[in-house]
């Protein structure tokens, strides 16, 4: 080792330098531009061309916004309005169609008395979902919730609800605030619930039919019990069937006969009153909640070692992605009524819906098999091990970790569905996009009106899906625990 003195060596700096700023174009926001829109050539020609793409577009709609109206009876005054305010041949958005026919594009022909309820109802959704999307995130989960309240209690009491459903509505939601600091897990009884009160609040009439559309799977329970000793697959059969064969021959004879003894029904809305973003939301949801536990059975009924088992889930799954939806709605709208008994009142959301979630279902069931495939052998072979028979093994190490992989896909899957409910209007529900658009520019005063519409509904679009979007994020970042 030498023993050269440090200070013997001419290049070496016998004093410190005094500390000093970095240089500017390593900190702050010169660092920030080198490094993310002008690190190199390319990335520096895409900037420059995105800027002037920018600009182009502003330059060139900025007088169409800068120049709106938002306070106006028809379109030839909103155009009187330009004209008078910005001089001849300027030009401008016509907003106040929006103000104007703001119910329509919600609600669509829905009753205007009976606004308060699906607004009920929508809040009410939340509520149900809490304890399914934020049982982890209790910050979230009260911001959520207290929203909710303040919301939907001022909505219900802007749009003239009754007293006594608005006090119902304060209870629940205050309630729920209260249980979800306690046992947020109570809450997914009312989360069950939610479907049948849902369809009730949204259709109306008598409020037995969902009370006894609930016996059903109490009669399944009660069977399951009872059989149980004997055989258990005597017992899981007769848990299946008696509960349809209730809903199909008794369960309406028996609403009608509570009904007559004891009633307890609201107004009755038509299917053909919905429209806007209701009909878009309520079709939307509902093939979500429903898609989502099919396509896992279809996932993993072809990946199954049982010939038939296996080749039915692939023939429906190729032959449903191998057809337009569009084919789908026209099958729901215009032929499953010739595969029904004579004089079959099938409701066309209740087709549209069932069409929705079986095209829906044949995604999600390649996106969650993509999870399963991802999986390493080792993770069954693991599961082999420790002795679990297959449904607990699909339940408690394998579907946790495939469904973690696929979150992405699933949520895309969701997002596509939830704009595809648009095709609805080809089979003459009114969508929010082009049917009521329509019907608005069929009156003589917004006869014309063009863009605004198309501009609204889209933004409307847009942040539905784009909240759908980060919370997949979320929940990306809460369930990665591969390296804690």
């Amino acid at each position: 080792m030498s023993d050269t003195h440090a200070q013997t060596v001419p290049f070496v700096r016998d004093t410190m330098l005094p500390p000093a700023e970095p240089p500017i174009k390593e900190a702050g926001a010169m660092r920030w531009l080198r490094e993310n829109l002008f690190s190199g050539p390319v990335n520096t020609i895409l900037t420059i061309l995105g800027i002037l793409i920018v600009w182009f577009l502003v330059s060139h709609f900025w007088d169409w916004f800068a120049h709106s109206v938002w306070n106006a009876a028809s379109l030839s005054e909103c155009r009187q309005i330009i004209a008078e305010t910005w001089g001849e041949g300027a030009r401008g958005a016509c907003w106040a169609v929006i103000r104007e026919r703001w119910n329509q594009y919600v609600y669509g022909f829905y009753p205007p008395a009976l606004y308060w309820r699906p607004t009920m109802a929508f809040g009410l959704l939340f509520v149900a979902l809490a304890p399914v999307l934020f049982s982890e995130a209790p910050g979230i989960r009260r911001i959520v919730l207290g929203l909710t309240t303040v919301l939907t209690l001022w909505l219900m009491v802007a749009l003239g609800a009754p007293a006594a459903w608005l006090v119902f509505a304060a209870i629940v939601l205050v309630g729920a605030l209260a249980i979800s600091e306690r046992h947020v897990s109570w809450l997914l009884v009312f989360s069950v619930l939610y479907p049948l009160m849902g369809v009730w609040f949204l259709w109306g009439g008598s409020a037995w039919g969902p009370i006894m559309v609930l016996v059903g799977p109490v009669l399944g329970w009660i069977a399951w019990r009872v059989m149980h000793p004997l055989s258990g697959m005597v017992a899981v059969i007769a848990a299946l069937v008696i509960p349809v064969l209730w809903w199909v021959g008794y369960a309406g004879e028996a609403a009608r006969d509570a009904e007559s003894i004891v009633s307890f029904a609201i107004p009755a809305v038509a299917s053909d009153r919905f429209g806007g973003f209701l009909l878009s939301i309520t079709i939307g949801i509902s093939g979500i909640a429903l898609s989502l536990p099919l396509g896992i059975v279809l996932a993993l009924a072809r990946r199954s070692d049982m010939f038939l088992v296996k080749s039915l889930a692939v023939i429906f799954i190729e032959f449903i992605r191998g057809v337009p939806l569009i084919a789908l709605l026209f099958v729901a709208s215009l032929l499953l009524n010739y595969f029904l008994p004579p004089g079959t009142n099938f409701d066309i959301i209740l087709r549209v819906i069932i069409m929705v979630t079986l095209f829906a279902a044949a995604y999600m069931a390649e996106v969650i098999r993509g999870g399963l495939a991802a999986l390493p052998k080792g993770q069954y072979e693991a599961a082999d091990a420790l002795g679990l028979d297959y449904w607990k093994a699909q339940r408690l190490i394998v579907l946790p970790q495939a469904l973690k992989i696929s979150i992405p896909g699933i949520v895309s899957t969701f997002i596509g569905m939830f704009k595809d409910t648009t095709l609805v209007t080809f089979v003459g529900l009114y969508d929010p996009l082009k049917s009521m658009s329509d019907a608005v520019r069929a009156s003589t005063s917004w006869k014309g009106i063009y863009w605004e519409p198309y501009i609204f509904v889209g933004f409307i679009f847009f942040l539905i899906c784009f909240a759908m979007s980060r919370y997949s994020m979320y929940l990306e970042r809460r369930l990665a625990r591969d390296h804690r």
